[in-house]
């Protein structure tokens, strides 16, 4: 498949345009009803590098299966394999594992590794997950959306929790295509002002909104809530103090009856059960939440067909 993507890396949402984006999505869509809808085996006699800084179940697991079923090959480099910046600079693994692989990805805590990885790379880099931002679960979350809803453009989506990656990537992902994103997080724990002011002017250009409160009635008519966990990964040392300061901020029958009553409920995963979203709030009809750990897969061998295949 010859893609216009073809050697562009993806560090963040706003890497790809709003046609770019649906595209990578309307291939998705296909690769999930038939693993051969882009050829027999599109990826056939590529690699893919796996870098891992932070342990994963979903990333690993789904680009790693995501290769093998469209005739790749994919090598996972525990973060006791490449010590980056420690043992080697990051601008020497980049260099060297161009000339082995098609494609890398990298799940790290700093933003600035996937940039730099991508600046010294001879080939694409995919963000499986930093600090700053996690595209690759926005992809998958907006194929499940789509799947529920037919349609991202339009809809009223609330993100409720943590200003962190996934809101930062959500923020950015819906003002491209047009979906209103409202994210609701305690006093303190905002998204980056910088992620705010980007995806707000991306918003005007397709006219969406981004809205940021602390109200956590501020999710009233909402089609899609999204929560994740309060600490992330780095974040241990907080829990205790966020549990506190997060109490209110959570899915749970209250927040089902303020959204429409066909609302879909997304989390990232992994869940903490009785925090961000109870566990029967996470079983209802209205739960997508693991049709969205499914799609990481899909979303993801659309997005390497496209970029390395």
């Amino acid at each position: 498949m010859e893609s216009k993507l073809k050697g562009r890396s993806f560090l963040s949402m706003l890497d790809f345009s709003t046609q770019e984006i649906a595209q990578v999505l309307e291939t998705a869509k296909k690769l999930k009803s038939d693993h051969a809808a882009c050829g027999v085996a599109p990826l056939e006699r590529k690699t893919l590098a796996m870098i891992f800084q932070k342990p994963s179940l979903r990333t690993r697991v789904s680009f790693e299966t995501g290769m093998t079923q469209l005739g790749g090959h994919a090598i996972y480099l525990a973060p006791s394999d490449i010590s980056l910046g420690k043992r080697e600079t990051t601008e020497d693994i980049a260099t060297v594992l161009a000339r082995y692989v098609d494609v890398i990805m990298a799940r790290v805590f700093g933003h600035d590794i996937v940039e730099d990885l991508a600046k010294f790379s001879g080939v694409p880099v995919i963000n499986g997950l930093s600090d700053y931002e996690h595209p690759c679960q926005i992809l998958a979350d907006f194929q499940t959306i789509i799947e529920r809803k037919g349609k991202l453009e339009g809809l009223s989506a609330c993100y409720i929790g943590d200003g962190n990656n996934v809101a930062h990537s959500l923020m950015h992902g819906a003002a491209r295509m047009g979906m209103n994103m409202t994210v609701i997080t305690p006093l303190s724990y905002e998204p980056v002002k910088d992620v705010t002011e980007q995806a707000t002017s991306v918003a005007a250009e397709t006219g969406a909104t981004i809205t940021v409160t602390n109200d956590i009635d501020a999710a009233a008519g909402a089609d899609v809530l999204y929560t994740d966990a309060w600490a992330s990964m780095g974040q241990e040392a907080e829990a205790e103090e966020r549990r506190e300061v997060f109490a209110e901020y959570r899915i749970d029958a209250d927040t089902m009856r303020q959204a429409k009553d066909d609302a879909v409920i997304l989390h990232c995963l992994p869940a903490h059960y009785g925090e961000e979203i109870d566990y029967d709030t996470s079983r209802l009809e209205n739960s997508a939440i693991f049709d969205q750990a499914e799609n990481r897969m899909h979303a993801q061998k659309a997005l390497i067909v496209h970029v390395a295949g």
